[in-house]
């Protein structure tokens, strides 16, 4: 007999037996009021015919289970009544056990080769995490039961968990549960009247149900912490309530908010205070695409009415004022100021030792909780020959004095097309090199096309799907050398420029040794509260992902900070359903939510509403023009599910969106918001104009034709 024809007999058998129960009622069986009803015949019977009685009850009860049909609560309750605490928790648990197995077994026969097969590189992870922690993940379902047993044994039958080792955990794991549900049972056995439901007994019982999950959730947690913290002598007390490693964005904003609540904190820094957004990141960037945009101006003067302009610069001079807004911004994240507030700001190289000892300069500091914010690094491939030259990355481009003439960009993500367009418009001749079908590849492919013909339109040669393969020398004359579709193209340079990404600074300082997990994508790993494996060592900003923005790492900062700090009250869970980000070219791409591209992935059904800035006032004044607003809604309602904003100023026009969708505002709000006039943020009124439009009542409108046809006579 063949595989396939196995399954379809044993499917229908399953089928069979579960239609049986339904057509002919058999639920009605199951139900606490026809247990009361017969509660005396029961008993008589069971007093009478004891080993039947139990043998039937326990096949039943295996049935129930495995065909994960309704009633196995109330046949647990049933036991306790019948058969007493002990006899009832002992065939219970076996027979519960028994038929969680089954039901197991029987998704495992049936669905887990497809499911594999067809999900496969899905679930490799989850397949990766069974395999590793399977038994652990199990036994906290079962303890805690967040969702239904029977839908844990048909999900637990897709993955790798062995037959054995998921009824041993079930099996102990069940145990706790049964016991309060039988007890429970116990009293209801003995209820001779309606009175008797405030019985003391039956009260416990139900309280033991309604405590049960987050008094077991609590264990869980303290068993999970002695094994993770096992090996490690806890200090009798502490230094420090928080050591914060690392002073960017989620350092800072870490240690801000302990000081705040009044807590001791220290925060370690080896380098500069502000981290890379502030000394090699968005403020520099930033400072440099501002003095790039007053050239690119220069050079539209016809637009704007004057017959020539003309910019005399020096570079150099254009790098020290980056530098100078650096300095200007620098007191915010000082020392001084970060000591005003009430943090103790080491400046050393920090490791942890153990999960509550942090060394820096010699000095062992204990503390209750660790936040490590330790931020990223600039990605750099690995590229035969590139060792031999001087590359830039982000972090080595400001100490630039000299223009390159020819410079080569790789990358097209945000700081590589930044840049491209940065140094093209101060005149260095670019070449931006991508190996994806477009730039910035994480928005629609019509954004990518459109910032890809303003760049060309600027003079700057833009290759995507080309793949660096080598850097080659040839007396003072350089190469990058690409391949495009299994031909190599060489492209002279005098400057190359690394952005193709950033890595979480993960490595030497203790993590390794102590045993802090690292994610497949190189990131620490954590879980929803920004926890690592360590329960009292928490991660926010880059160096945790998944977004590597200085908002989301201050985002972060605030549930890593509170969790540390108030955790053993009460936990938060970071909140990252609206997270939005610009890329600051000119035009700028904006977004927060979906795009029409991850919408379609993800097969989310959505309406499209666009409105071209070419229409708005203010852009046409401003000659500014160019781009569009599109928002992406729920079908037939208001409910803003994306926005992405291509356009002049797109960044800071995006937060209305923002706003709305943060708490739950749609369109029509935004429609009835008054925008002054004439400005940029009117065009976010015109958008949903254009989808009041699109969505008008026409029915009630052609009532509404006639009654003013009938009004004039």
């Amino acid at each position: 007999m063949s595989g396939r024809t196995t399954k379809i007999i044993v499917l229908s058998v399953i089928v069979v037996l579960i239609a049986c129960f339904f057509i002919f009622d058999l639920g009605q069986y199951l139900t606490l009021s026809y247990l009361k009803s017969q509660q005396q015949v029961f008993n008589d019977y069971y007093q009478q015919n004891r080993l039947s009685t139990l043998l039937s009850y326990f096949v039943i009860y295996i049935l129930v289970t495995a065909l994960s049909l309704p009633g196995a609560a109330v046949m647990t309750l049933a036991g306790g009544a019948l058969f007493g605490l002990w006899t009832a928790l002992i065939i219970v648990s076996f027979a519960s056990s028994i038929g969680a197995t089954l039901a197991f077994l029987f998704s495992r026969f049936l669905l887990r080769d497809w499911v594999q097969g067809k999900f496969g590189d899905k679930l490799q992870a989850i397949n990766e995490g069974v395999e590793k922690e399977g038994a652990f993940y199990l036994f906290s379902l079962r303890l805690v039961p967040l969702f239904p047993f029977f839908v844990i044994n048909l999900v637990m039958g897709l993955t790798p968990l062995k037959t054995s080792r998921y009824y041993l955990v079930s099996q102990v794991g069940m145990l706790a549960g049964t016991f309060v549900y039988v007890n429970a049972g116990t009293q209801i056995g003995q209820l001779e009247s309606a009175g008797g439901i405030l019985s003391p007994g039956l009260l416990i019982s139900f309280a033991l149900l309604g405590i049960f999950p987050l008094a077991a959730k609590r264990i869980l947690e303290v068993f999970q912490a002695r094994k993770v913290f096992a090996g490690h002598q806890k200090p009798q007390k502490f230094d420090y309530n928080l050591v914060v490693l690392g002073a960017g964005s989620g350092g800072l904003v870490s240690s801000y908010i302990a000081a705040a609540v009044k807590s001791k904190v220290a925060l370690i820094e080896k380098h500069r205070m502000g981290g890379d957004c502030l000394n090699t990141g968005c403020v520099p960037s930033k400072a440099l695409i501002r003095s790039a945009k007053m050239l690119s101006y220069a050079k539209r003067a016809k637009e704007f009415g004057f017959e020539k302009a003309e910019v005399e610069f020096d570079f150099a001079k254009v790098m020290e004022r980056v530098q100078q807004k650096i300095a200007q911004v620098e007191p915010h994240d000082s020392v001084e100021r970060y000591t005003s507030l009430g943090v103790e700001v080491i400046e050393g190289e920090a490791r942890i030792t153990s999960p509550w000892t942090v060394e820096v300069n010699g000095q062992v500091l204990t503390t209750r909780s660790i936040i490590i914010a330790t931020g990223a690094a600039p990605f750099v491939p690995a590229i035969k020959g590139l060792e031999q030259i001087d590359y830039l990355t982000s972090d080595s481009l400001w100490e630039l004095r000299e223009l390159p003439k020819r410079l080569v960009v790789l990358g097209g993500g945000p700081i590589g097309s930044e840049m491209t367009q940065a140094f093209a418009r101060l005149g260095s001749q670019v070449t931006q090199v991508e190996m994806g079908s477009r730039i910035v590849g994480r928005e629609d492919p019509e954004v990518g096309d459109f910032i890809q013909q303003k760049f060309v339109e600027e003079g700057i040669q833009v290759l995507t799907e080309h793949q660096a393969r080598e850097v080659r020398i040839d007396a003072e004359r350089k190469w990058l050398v690409c391949e495009y579709q299994n031909k190599k193209i060489e492209i002279e340079f005098d400057q190359l420029l690394i952005a193709v990404g950033r890595k979480a600074n993960v490595t030497g300082f203790g993590l390794e040794e102590l045993g802090i997990e690292i994610s497949p994508r190189g990131t620490v790993a954590t879980d929803p509260f920004l926890r690592t494996n360590f329960p009292n060592i928490y991660c926010a900003g880059d160096v945790a992902g998944p977004y590597q923005f200085t908002h989301t790492a201050a985002h972060q900062a605030w549930y890593a900070a509170v969790n540390a700090l108030f955790g053993q009250f009460k936990s938060f869970k970071v909140d990252y359903r609206v997270i939005p980000w610009c890329t600051f070219t000119d035009a700028e791409v904006a977004r927060v939510g979906l795009n029409e591209t991850e919408a379609n992935e993800q097969k989310i059904p959505f309406e499209v509403t666009r409105y071209g800035i070419a229409d708005l006032d203010r852009a046409i004044a401003d000659s500014e023009d160019h781009g569009w607003v599109k928002v992406l809604t729920k079908p037939g309602t208001d409910k803003i599910l994306g926005v992405t904003i291509v356009g002049h100023h797109a960044g800071d026009l995006l937060a209305e969106y923002v706003l709305a969708m943060k708490y739950k505002l749609g369109l029509n709000k935004i429609l009835g918001t008054i925008h002054t006039y004439p400005t940029l943020a009117e065009m976010n009124k015109m958008t949903a104009g254009e989808w009041k439009r699109a969505h008008a009542p026409e029915k009630l409108l052609a009532w509404v034709e006639k009654y003013h046809n009938w009004r004039r006579g």
